[in-house]
């Protein structure tokens, strides 16, 4: 080890490192030791050049020595706050190599500590997120679930009461209580598959197809429940090109069909429903648009949540599991895309979500 390596420079740290403490106490023995050389060279007892080749040999070894001491005590002592802050487990000799004696040890120890505390900081305000986001969820999912087994009890016990001797009370609660089994359903199935894309089991089947067409598919599909709301389901005029996109089919046609099909649900009477594509270079954006209620401020950050609801009471009514959009998020995400939302309380509102056009 060179002693040219050892830093002299005052601004550099706040406290010695064990290089410059095990060169000070060194040089404070080399010059003990040439005192007394030179005592007794005065003396004749023995010659100035084995004096001073003495006083360097101190110097040499007693710099050798007082760092290595210096770097096991500074190990033994430091070794119990490394226990704490390293979650894996080190090897004696690795410990042993990480005091580097050319730094200040007690600011380094300082820094990794506060690091760490950093590091537990982080790590529990995200856990006290996910924590919120447990319980809220645990809450929704139960509240949800709730609804629809308690609709199913109350009917069967009222056909059990003696309902079942009444054929068109029969019927009507039998038909209520198979429309609650079929939202239980619907929850289930959205669940599992918010579970597999989450979990990356989800395997997209990637393929080229003009998104106009499905468009045109979705429309057709929906368009019974649309002229019930006499709502127009339209594309843009400058939709009309038939754009070819790479992705999985099945998977954008669920996403435009619950986009579209909440765009009827919360259309207003009268309204109208559009489709647009823009260009994009190497993508495409969708955007479905309808004139109705809209979205507050408010609610803007949380509508893509697992069953956040706008208005519970009115999106019951109209049906659906509450989990359609974080489908659609889950969905555009796996395809590594994006979508967005622009709305306005009673104006409507735009979602938008990007496709790779196909080369």
């Amino acid at each position: 080890m060179s002693l040219a390596n050892i830093s002299t420079d005052p601004n550099k740290s706040k406290n010695p490192t064990p290089q410059q403490i095990a060169f000070f106490a060194a040089g404070v023995s080399s010059v003990i030791v040439g005192l007394l050389c030179v005592v007794l060279a005065f003396f004749g007892e023995m010659s100035y050049w084995a004096g001073a080749l003495s006083a360097l040999t101190t110097l040499i070894v007693g710099y050798v020595v007082f760092l290595q001491y210096l770097r096991r005590y500074i190990y033994r002592k430091i070794k119990l706050v490394y226990k704490t802050i390293h979650q894996q487990k080190l090897t004696p000799e690795e410990k042993y190599k990480s005091v580097n004696v050319r730094e200040d040890i007690i600011e380094q120890v300082e820094e990794d500590v506060s690091n760490w505390i950093q590091e537990q900081n982080l790590q529990i305000a995200e856990l006290k997120r996910f924590d919120e986001y447990r319980q809220r969820f645990l809450g929704d999912i139960s509240h949800e679930l709730k609804t629809p087994i308690f609709n199913i009890q109350g009917y069967l016990e009222t056909l059990l009461d003696g309902a079942l001797e009444d054929e068109k009370v029969k019927r009507k609660y039998v038909e209520k209580a198979a429309k609650n089994v079929e939202r239980l359903n619907t929850i289930v199935e959205d669940l599992e598959s918010i579970a597999r894309l989450e979990n990356g089991k989800e395997v997209l089947d990637m393929q080229v197809f003009g998104i106009l067409d499905l468009v045109n598919e979705v429309f057709d599909e929906l368009e019974m429940k649309a002229h019930q709301k006499d709502i127009q389901l339209k594309l843009k005029p400058a939709a009309s090109a038939n754009f070819m996109v790479l992705a999985d089919r099945e998977n954008i046609r669920q996403v435009l069909i619950n986009l579209v099909n909440n765009s009827i649900k919360y259309g207003k009477e009268n309204g109208t429903s559009k489709v647009a594509f823009y260009d994009m270079d190497t993508n495409i954006l969708i955007e479905v648009a309808d004139d109705g209620i809209g979205i507050s401020e408010d609610h803007m950050h949380r509508i893509f949540e697992r069953f956040y609801r706008i208005d519970k009471s009115r999106s019951r009514q109209a049906g659906g599991s509450g989990l359609g959009l974080s489908i659609v998020k889950h969905i555009i995400e796996a395809h590594e895309q994006t979508i967005n939302v622009r709305s306005s309380a009673d104006l409507g509102s735009t979602f938008g979500f990007t496709l790779a056009k196909a080369k």
